[in-house]
């Protein structure tokens, strides 16, 4: 049972016990993602926009206030595929902490987005700010931020879709970033994108493109020791009927230089794409 410490009667043993003065919270950072350009990707395309600064938390014990690696590598390969994975799509992203590859889907011409997190208030109030201030006011109507538990009724997301007829359908793509090392959340997260991926056959729109629908699962063994563990959600994945094709392997900086365990496993980013299996 839970008391509300407003509603009972402490006997005046409250002031004798009262919590010492917390410190400040600490103060939000800032990081930024700079659009890469090379050949496949001219750098006039899609428009202006060359750089995405995104606000985090000051910190938090879901991880929010980081910028991860997975997200930004993630970003890179939105923006070069965005012809596939973005334009005209419905985006879900899960655990999205400061939103980039989302930012990045709506700025790539996306349909709809919808950016969740834990319900917090401050993880919320933090992703709208950045869809505020990253993106054009045109652009605003197009991104939905809510709070959101995985595993649980995905029946609120998809009241984010509207179809031409009314009616409700599910997400062409589905954005995972850094999110797989909560190995008790794996049938959480499973379960969310069974019910919130359209059901379709994958339609790819370019040739030697990516096809839709699918869920992208980006990430970096950040504890060598669990790597296994890591991977349980692919074994899982598979069993559960889905196809798991592996699409990126990147080497980056190590985010926490301190932490043991191999540099090159740390540092490495991981790219997946979960798509139906047809039989």
């Amino acid at each position: 049972m839970t008391m509300n410490p407003d509603t009972v009667d402490m006997g005046g043993l409250g002031e004798m016990f009262s919590d010492p003065e917390r410190p400040p919270s600490p103060k939000a950072t800032f990081a930024s993602y700079a659009r890469s350009i090379n050949e496949e990707r001219p750098s006039d395309k899609s428009g202006s926009w060359q750089t995405i600064t995104v606000r985090l938390v000051g910190n938090h014990p879901l991880w929010g206030h980081y910028l991860w690696n997975a997200a930004k590598s993630f970003a890179t390969y939105l923006d070069l595929h965005s012809n596939s994975l973005c334009k005209g799509k419905s985006v879900l992203e899960l655990g999205a902490g400061g939103g980039l590859p989302g930012l990045v889907c709506a700025l790539n011409g996306a349909q709809r987005v919808l950016l969740t997190d834990y319900p917090d208030h401050s993880l919320i109030e933090n992703l709208k700010y950045n869809v505020e201030v990253n993106l054009p006011s045109e652009l605003h109507h197009v991104v939905y931020v809510k709070g959101y538990l995985w595993g649980k009724s995905v029946d609120p997301l998809l009241d984010t879709i509207e179809e031409p007829s009314g009616g409700k359908s599910k997400f062409d793509v589905i954005i995972l970033s850094d999110l797989i090392f909560n190995h008790s959340q794996h049938d959480a997260l499973l379960d969310s994108c069974d019910h919130a991926l359209k059901t379709d056959p994958c339609n790819r729109t370019t040739p030697n493109e990516p096809d839709t629908p699918c869920v992208l699962v980006f990430y970096s063994h950040h504890r060598p020791r669990y790597v296994e563990k890591d991977l349980d959600f692919f074994r899982k994945a598979k069993e559960r009927g889905w196809l798991c094709e592996k699409i990126v392997e990147e080497r980056m900086e190590v985010m926490f230089p301190e932490d043991s365990g191999d540099e090159n496993i740390r540092g490495t980013v991981h790219g997946w794409r979960l798509s139906r299996n047809p039989i």
